[in-house]
């Protein structure tokens, strides 16, 4: 079984730089204004170094939904309690769920997975690797053991070990549990050293009293487990002072005290991106958090993920400028179910064809626009 030793001696190799300067060149030779499609382009160009080709592909593509259960739910941080995340699990299973009508058109399969469902059944259409039957409410106690985190993050990266072996091209990261944007909350503020009340949101729909609650159980779980803020003058969110190991150390104990098994999942299905040159979209908060577990467990992995939307919680934002991504939309959604990541898609089915089969210059007989900077 993986350890805490091994996890954060994984080393990654950097993306191909020579592809991505060539996938540069590529966008420049096409007829059009000099960095016309902007963000996108950059993006084509990312994907070709971590897939190691000029060609880059997107047509064989999977979201990955883990779903899980929260014992802090008991608090009542939430609008519903925790019989829905199997319920949608089930709808997820029979592929009707929002996660697999966007999917459908967004040609993208769906591979739900039971990481931690408070259930003994297994659900048809779901594939069963539960941990656990969800955690424990962290206020009471650890939301996880030392050996459920590191056994749902291995089993996160031999996920995509087997997509890649399956022949996926690219994967986005989802999840579905009832409590998770307060698992997510409390586990970005204590890494990040953040004001937990700035990131704690309204989820899948709080009242201005539940939001008060939520807020106050995060403080309080945040205060149990003595994680301290780190504030830096300049903005910055961590303590440059403390060592890769400290600071790798500090991050496991919040995911352990804190977190959720579909954030430990996660965080495998990040650093398995990394290990075996697949580019992972993030979807949310809930993803970011795992994204930036993973990239302070294994530094590098953020090399190798997309940032898809900017989403209505605030802690998304943060956990992406911490990674220094950008999202590519910013449309104010707050959906769930990896739903957000789905929606780039689309998005990048435009600019690949585009990239692929562009006209050049020479088609039209003009002048190719000339790069200054």
């Amino acid at each position: 079984m993986l350890d805490k030793k091994a996890l954060f001696a994984i080393n990654i190799e950097e993306p191909d730089r020579e592809i991505y300067q060539k996938a540069h060149e590529i966008w420049d030779g096409i007829s059009k204004p000099i960095d016309g499609l902007g963000d996108f382009e950059e993006l084509i160009c990312k994907i070709a170094a971590i897939q190691r080709t000029e060609k880059p592909g997107a047509e064989k593509r999977t979201a990955v939904i883990f779903c899980a259960d929260n014992g802090i739910v008991e608090e009542g941080i939430s609008q519903s309690d925790k019989s829905i995340t199997k319920a949608v699990a089930v709808a997820l299973g029979k592929g009707i769920s929002s996660a697999c009508t966007l999917a459908n058109s967004s040609k993208v399969s769906v591979l739900p997975v039971d990481i931690g469902i408070d259930c003994d059944e297994k659900i048809e259409g779901v594939r069963d690797m539960k941990v656990s039957k969800g955690t424990a409410n962290f206020l009471k106690a650890p939301a996880m053991t030392d050996e459920e985190v590191l056994i749902a993050i291995e089993r996160g990266i031999e996920l995509v070990g087997e997509l890649k072996g399956d022949g996926y091209d690219i994967i986005s990261a989802g999840e579905m549990g009832i409590g998770n944007t307060t698992t997510s909350a409390a586990v970005l503020a204590a890494i990040l050293g953040i004001d937990s009340d700035d990131i704690a949101g309204r989820g899948a729909g709080l009242d201005n009293e539940g939001l008060l609650r939520k807020m106050k159980v995060i403080r309080e779980g945040i205060k149990k487990y003595g994680f301290r803020q780190h504030i830096q003058e300049s903005g910055e969110t961590g303590d440059k002072t403390d060592s890769s190991i400290d600071q790798k150390n500090r991050a496991f104990e919040a995911l352990r005290c804190l977190g959720g098994l579909d954030i430990a999942a996660l965080t495998g299905l990040f650093v398995g991106g990394a290990k075996y040159h697949i580019p992972v979209v993030i979807d949310g908060i809930i993803s970011s958090t795992a994204a930036v577990l993973a990239d302070t467990f294994v530094p590098g992995c953020r090399d190798y993920m997309i940032a898809s939307h900017r989403g209505r919680e605030h802690g998304n934002e943060l956990a992406l400028k911490r990674l220094g991504l950008k999202p590519y939309i910013d449309g104010n959604m707050a959906l769930g179910e990896g739903t957000g990541a789905i929606m780039l898609f689309p998005l990048l089915d435009v600019v690949l064809d585009y990239y692929l089969n562009g006209a050049k210059f020479g088609d039209y007989e003009i002048d190719e626009y000339e790069r200054f900077s």
